[in-house]
């Protein structure tokens, strides 16, 4: 018998799965109180039990055109596992949700649900709770060993090499394991992840999640060197001679810097976020902390850039024991709910994002311009800022925007993180390979057709925010699903990796016979 809810307002309390949407309404279950969690550094989260998730599922209308689908860039299959985990057939689920994601209990956690921003229930009212479900899916794969290591059938006796173990590089490496091919991975930290592993805080993601997905690939057959940077510990040639594909997904690491010519910026205490989130990432696992400590505790910490790096450093702060964090952003602030200059079905609606730090204290503030810092003995103490009005049509080759007379303000500053994200993937390898760039600074590769993902480079291929630029873990992982299966065509003459058909070229199986 489908789950009740007689307390709804005005809703009837009789559920069936065509009408739950009538039935129910978006719900999250409780999570650790803000107060309680900033004092450890794992996950806070809770997912509720059997019934609530059930109800959770029944909201999915299973649309005749799921937009949610054409919202999520891996092309998860959402009303059939919804319509699954209604009937508590979690493990089908599972199977569906990896059909598509090679990491779903990362997405689960990490990813800000563009799915969610296409579910066409959110017209009228708030979405299907899709990323709580894909991660109880994932979860309960995990506790009830369902989640097991799938090695090739058949060898091709294809060698790739794969730089990076980011998101990208995980995927398209699994990927091409599981069609057979001979892989490496490539990575310069001292274990594998990147992003996942250092940069992505605990009490968003646990490390074992990544951990036990190490472990699954190994037992897969795919080989990881770690402490090994290419182009500087091996050198780049010497991978493209050694094997018949080299996969680039080295990420957008040269973070961006807008207030580089600022008064006052070579002060000591003014760090890049992805040079202080990692040093904690570390402490968490017990490792030792390269280069000098870089820690909020009793500082007035200000966080420049208000995206999911600022709210990370954010959480970060509180949890190390900052005085005060405020985060200043130099746009406006978006509005709370609608906007109608990014109206449904936006993958990210311009909205006012509210994240778990958030929650957990700070300060936010909008149209913030730095205009300097001030320091003692060599070290940050002040920031120096104006408020600014943006120009609803600004006359070219003027500023976008006005500095508020009047505005000018000072505000205590021990601890300055440019959370500013990223412009571009560092260029060691691009510069020895005589790899072709992007006005941009990515490398550059076909989007579409039958060369996608190729570089200017015979056998050198290209995935992830090192080719499209910075972006999300789910846009990550798709990249690396799709690379895998050009360079598995590539090699073989025929592939039966699936695609997500971004493009809407023909991505149906190439036969052949594999092995």
């Amino acid at each position: 018998m489908p789950p009740t809810n007689d307390n709804k307002n005005g809703k009837s309390s009789k559920a069936d799965k065509a009408r739950g949407f009538m039935d129910y309404d978006r719900a999250l279950p409780k999570n650790e109180a803000p107060e309680s969690r900033v004092k450890h550094w794992n996950e806070f989260t809770s997912r509720g039990d059997d019934g609530f998730l059930k109800e959770q599922g029944y909201r999915c209308m299973n649309c005749g055109v799921p937009f949610c689908m054409s919202g999520c860039p891996l092309g998860n299959i959402i009303p059939d596992f919804n319509d699954l985990v209604k009937d508590h057939h979690w493990k089908e689920a599972l199977e569906r949700l990896h059909s598509t994601n090679n990491f779903p209990e990362v997405t689960g956690r990490v990813c800000p649900a563009p799915c969610e921003s296409s579910c066409v229930l959110g017209i009228i009212e708030p979405p299907v709770t899709i990323k709580l479900i894909e991660r109880t899916i994932t979860d309960r794969g995990y506790e009830n060993d369902w989640i097991q290591p799938e090695p090739p059938k058949t060898l091709t006796g294809k060698k790739v090499a794969v730089v990076g173990s980011g998101p990208a590089g995980m995927a398209a490496a699994q990927q091409l394991r599981r069609a057979g091919h001979e892989v490496t991975v490539y990575e310069r930290d001292d274990e594998p992840g990147g992003l996942m592993l250092y940069g992505i805080p605990d009490f968003k993601m646990e490390k074992i999640h990544v951990r036990r997905r190490v472990e699954q690939m190994t037992a897969e057959g795919v080989k990881f060197v770690c402490n090994c940077e290419v182009g500087k510990d091996i050198s780049s040639k010497q991978l493209v001679e050694e094997n018949d594909a080299v996969l680039l997904a080295v990420g957008s690491t040269v973070a961006n810097d807008f207030v580089r010519t600022a008064p006052g910026r070579d002060l000591a205490g003014i760090e890049y976020a992805m040079d202080f989130l990692p040093q904690q990432n570390r402490r968490v696992s017990g490792k030792t902390v390269e280069g000098a400590d870089i820690l909020a505790k009793d500082k007035h910490v200000v966080v420049l850039g208000g995206g999911d790096t600022g709210s990370d450093c954010l959480g970060t702060s509180l949890r190390q024991g900052a005085k005060s964090v405020t985060t200043y952003e130099i746009t406006p602030r978006p509005p709370e709910k609608y906007n109608p200059a990014t109206p449904w079905p936006t993958q990210r609606p311009m909205i006012l994002m509210t994240s778990s730090s958030h929650e957990e204290g700070g300060e936010r503030d909008w149209s913030i311009l730095t205009r300097g810092f001030e320091g003692e003995d060599g070290h940050v103490k002040k920031l120096k800022g104006v408020r600014i009005q943006w120009k609803d049509k600004p006359e070219p080759g003027t500023p976008p925007f006005d500095e508020v007379p009047g505005s000018e303000f000072e505000i205590e500053a021990d601890l300055v993180l440019l959370a500013m994200g990223f412009a571009h993937p560092e260029h060691t390898i691009s510069d020895e390979l005589g790899v072709e760039l992007d006005n941009r600074g990515n490398f550059k590769a076909e989007y579409a057709g039958p060369t996608q993902y190729r570089t200017s480079v015979p056998k050198v291929y290209a995935a992830g925010d090192a080719r499209r630029g910075q972006s999300l873990v789910v846009w990550a992982i798709h990249e690396g699903r799709e690379a895998a299966r050009m360079i598995d065509l590539d090699l073989m003459g025929f592939t039966d990796l699936p695609s997500a058909n971004e493009h809407g070229y023909d991505v149906a199986p190439v036969e052949g016979v594999r092995g």
